[in-house]
C-alpha cells in the first residue's frame, strides 16, 4: 500500500469511527453541516440568477432578430448594393426585414412625448417572435386603406391610447432638409399619422417606453428617405444553419464599414451587468462558504490532540512527518468533500421543487412570473464543487502544519 492510499485509508477510519471525546464528533458533523448549507445556498442562489436570466434573454429574443446589420460609422445606407444583395440570398438567410429606426414626436389628445420611431418592413413578423408578445391587438402596419402603429406598452400608458381608439396617432419629426422657419415653426416638421393596430410587450423598459412600429414606407416618407435608404438590416437564419458561421459569412462579404450583431451583441450590456451580478454574489457566498469551512480547523485541532498516542506510534513505526500531516490533511478534505456532495444534492433538489412546484413566490401580482424562474446549470455545479474543495483544503492547512513531531499542536 502506497503512502497516498496508506494516509487516505487512516483518514476514512478516523471520519467515521467513534471518537473518545463526543465533542469531536458533534464539531465535525456541524463543520459539514455549514458545508452542506453553504454549498446549497450557493447552487440555488446561482441558479436563480440563470432562470432570470434565460427569462429576460427570452423576452428580448422576442423582438431582437438573430442577427442585425448597421452602418460601423454613419446612419444609413443603401440596401440595394450588389454585397447586400448577396447576403440576401445566402443559403442560410431565411428572412430578412429592412429598418428605419429614428426620434420623432408622438402626439395625442392633449399628450405628447418623445419616441423612437421603427419602420419596418411587413416581414418583420417573421424575422422576431412580435406576435407572441402582442399585449392587445394584432401586429398590423397596413390594412390596404390606412397607416396602423404598434407600440409599446409604456408608450400606450403615457399617451392613453389603446387598439379601440378611433383617432389617429400623430407624429411628427424635423426635416432633414430646408431651413427652419421662425415665424412658422410648425412648417419644419413633417407630419404623419397612424391608427393603432396594437400594443406589444417585452417588460424591458428601453423597448416598452420608447417604441413605435410603423410601416417602412411611412417612417421613409417621414424621414425623406429613398425606396434604397435603411439604417439596419435584420436577418432570420434558418433552423439548421448556425447563427456564428452565418454572421462570420456575412462580415467576409460586407468588411469593415458594416458590424454584424448576435442577440448577444445587440443587449451586450444588459447580458455583462447581469453576468457581474452573478459573480459578484458567487464571490460573497464564497467568502460566507469559507467561513464555515474555519469549523474544520476546530474540528481537526480537537482530533489531532485525540490521536496523539496514534501520531506516537505510526512515528515508532517509521512513518515521516509528511505522511502524519497527509492524513489529516485528507481528513479534513474528506469533510469538506463531503459538505459539498450533501450540499450540492440538497441544492439540486430544491431547484428541482421549484421548477415543478414553484413554492418560493414572488410576493406580488406585477411581476412577470409568479415564483423565482430557476435554471441549473453543470458548470454552476462542478464551478461550486471545486471552490469548496479549495476552500477546504486551505481551512486544512492550518492545524496540520504545526503538528509536532510529539503529536501535539504547537
Amino acid at each position: 500500500m502506497t503512502n497516498h492510499k496508506f494516509a487516505l485509508w487512516v483518514a476514512r477510519r478516523y471520519l467515521f469511527s467513534k471518537k473518545s471525546h463526543n465533542a469531536i464528533n458533534v464539531i465535525s458533523g456541524i463543520s459539514a453541516a455549514g458545508v452542506s448549507i453553504g454549498t446549497a445556498a450557493l447552487i440555488c442562489v446561482l441558479s436563480v440568477f440563470n432562470g432570470f436570466g434565460t427569462l429576460i434573454q427570452g423576452m428580448f429574443s422576442a423582438f431582437d432578430p438573430d442577427l442585425k446589420i448597421s452602418l460601423v460609422e454613419g446612419k444609413t445606407f443603401n440596401v440595394n448594393t450588389p454585397d447586400l444583395l448577396k447576403v440576401k440570398k445566402l443559403g442560410s438567410v431565411a428572412h430578412y426585414a429592412e429598418v428605419i429606426e429614428e426620434t420623432a414626436l408622438l402626439s395625442f389628445s392633449d399628450r405628447q412625448m418623445p419616441a423612437r420611431i421603427m419602420g419596418i418592413s411587413e416581414n418583420f413578423n417573421k424575422v422576431s417572435s412580435i406576435d407572441s408578445i402582442m399585449y392587445d391587438g394584432s401586429f398590423v402596419l397596413y390594412d390596404g386603406a390606412f397607416q396602423r402603429a404598434v407600440v409599446g406598452i409604456g408608450v400606450a400608458n403615457k399617451l392613453g391610447i389603446n387598439a379601440r381608439v378611433i383617432n389617429p396617432l400623430q407624429i411628427l419629426a424635423p426635416k432633414r432638409t430646408g431651413r427652419i422657419n421662425m415665424v412658422r415653426p410648425e412648417s419644419s416638421f413633417n407630419p404623419a399619422s397612424a391608427y393603432i393596430s396594437g400594443v406589444f410587450v417585452v417588460n424591458q423598459p428601453e423597448y416598452d417606453d420608447q417604441y413605435v412600429l410603423t410601416s417602412l414606407s411611412l417612417a421613409r416618407e417621414l424621414f425623406e428617405y429613398d425606396e434604397n435608404t435603411v439604417s439596419g438590416l435584420e436577418i432570420k437564419v434558418k433552423p439548421t444553419a448556425e447563427i456564428q458561421k452565418t454572421k462570420t459569412e456575412i462580415r467576409k462579404i460586407l468588411g469593415e464599414r458594416f458590424k454584424v450583431l448576435d442577440r448577444y451583441e445587440q443587449q451586450e450590456d444588459f447580458y455583462k451587468i447581469t453576468k457581474m451580478e452573478k459573480w459578484i454574489t458567487y464571490l460573497i457566498l464564497c467568502f460566507i462558504l469559507l467561513i464555515a469551512t474555519f469549523n474544520i480547523i476546530g474540528s481537526l485541532s480537537m482530533l489531532i490532540l485525540e490521536k496523539k498516542e496514534d501520531i506516537r506510534v505510526l512515528k515508532n513505526l517509521g512513518a515521516g512527518d509528511k505522511l502524519i500531516k497527509r492524513i489529516f490533511l485528507f481528513e479534513g478534505w474528506m469533510i469538506s468533500t463531503l459538505g459539498a456532495v450533501f450540499g450540492i444534492t440538497l441544492g439540486i433538489i430544491v431547484i428541482l421543487l421549484q421548477q415543478h412546484f414553484g413554492f418560493l413566490k414572488l410576493g406580488g401580482d406585477n411581476y412577470v412570473v409568479d415564483a423565482y424562474p430557476v435554471v441549473l446549470l453543470f458548470s454552476d455545479i462542478l464551478i461550486t464543487f471545486v471552490s469548496v474543495l479549495i476552500m477546504g483544503f486551505l481551512a486544512s492547512l492550518y492545524p496540520v502544519k504545526y503538528i509536532s513531531p510529539g503529536g501535539v499542536s504547537k
